[in-house]
């Protein structure tokens, strides 16, 4: 178009009075001196500059795999942080295609889909579609494409994981920055995800999607739903031996943990030994970091190796209930395998509270 209509008159407003845009006090913000602000700021400008700097780097770009960018890096991430402009609208993902493309003309050598940056996009398509054909497409019951599986009803597991206070460092620093930033890597949602559903909690797929969308400033619809079927094993993905240890993973990109230090400030001063597990700590160690487990910071609110193992059987016995009913699995059928996992697997809730070595050597192993 390059002739706009006008805006249509507002008419009479009597006696009402125009409103200015409200404060940040107004609406509730009286305390943010000092606290840290998310690192993105809105508008199409501000997305076509990230983009154009994204751009820019022509290797980068022709070079990128998905599945080896680092989670742990906060201070410049590994990936263009463009989902929050793409879900506004602010960037345009046919222009942001276009540029890709632009790229791969002048870098013949370049990788593919899926796991290329043009691949990407393709995936956000992907769960429109896939979404839009599918009814009840953002819940597991009357969902065709969802495994039915009899997650926990449990707020206390829920609670903990919301809050960051389930004992795992990593964990936490993932979710604290969820609520600092409304934004983390796709490697860390991965990992607090799996950590929620099928790999530690088993706590329902849906309770934790809603998280991220209150939470998230790039939720979409779609793409949010998708990616909480594919991590928590319910759809797309199934190799659901595979799990992100919530000690290990973040550990072979952060050996350090300073990811954990600037989110977990509690933690800043234990050693780098220890900053993945800081239970295993001695005491004397706990005390010279100003952060005794159990008071200053909460012990593992469950064994990793007994947690993800008890997942792994209920989630064995739900494929083979939903492969045995073809798909058509009844709210009481799974009360039925419920009450059978109940009677079978050791409770999730099982804290970590020995600091025996033998205790993180078994942690170690995870």
């Amino acid at each position: 178009m390059t002739i706009f209509p006008s805006l249509p008159s507002v008419g009479d407003v009597g006696s009402s009075q125009i409103v200015e845009v409200p404060t940040l006090e107004e609406l509730g913000y009286v305390d943010i001196e000092g606290n840290e602000l998310p690192p993105f700021r809105g508008g199409e400008s501000e997305g076509l500059k990230r983009l154009r700097e994204a751009i820019s780097n022509e290797k980068w770009v022709a070079t990128f795999e998905k599945p080896k960018g680092d989670p742990s890096a906060f201070l410049r991430p590994a990936t263009t942080t463009l989902s929050p402009y793409l879900k506004f609208g602010c960037v345009s993902s046919r222009y942001f295609y276009q540029c890709i493309q632009d790229v791969y003309t002048r870098n013949k050598k370049h990788t593919s889909p899926p796991v290329s940056l043009l691949g990407q996009l393709l995936w956000r398509d992907f769960f429109y579609t896939v979404a839009f054909g599918t009814p009840n497409f953002d819940q597991m019951r009357g969902n065709k494409i969802c495994k039915q599986i009899p997650w926990n009803d449990n707020d206390e597991l829920l609670t903990a994981w919301r809050e960051a206070k389930t004992g795992y460092p990593w964990i936490d620093a993932i979710m604290t920055q969820l609520h600092k930033w409304g934004w983390m890597h796709h490697l860390a949602r991965h990992c607090v995800a799996c950590f929620l559903t099928r790999g530690d909690l088993f706590v329902h797929w849906e309770k934790g999607r809603d998280v991220f969308e209150r939470l998230l400033i790039d939720s979409d619809w779609a793409i949010n739903s998708g990616n909480w079927m594919w991590l928590s094993c319910s759809s797309f993905f199934y190799q659901y031996n595979r799990i992100y240890s919530p000690i290990s993973f973040g550990k072979k990109y952060d050996p350090n943990g300073n990811y954990i230090r600037h989110f977990l400030p509690i933690l800043k001063d234990m050693p780098k030994e220890y900053i993945y597990e800081p239970w295993t700590a001695p005491l004397s160690v706990q005390t010279k970091a100003k952060c005794i487990i159990g008071k200053d910071y909460p012990k593992p609110m469950v064994s990793h190796d007994s947690a993800s193992k008890d997942c792994k059987q209920k989630l064995a016995a739900a494929y083979e209930l939903n492969k045995k009913l073809n798909g058509v699995v009844s709210e009481e059928d799974l009360k039925v395998l419920q009450r059978k996992l109940d009677a079978t697997c050791d409770s999730v809730l099982n804290p970590v509270h020995s600091h025996s070595s033998s205790g993180a050597k078994r942690q170690r192993r995870s």
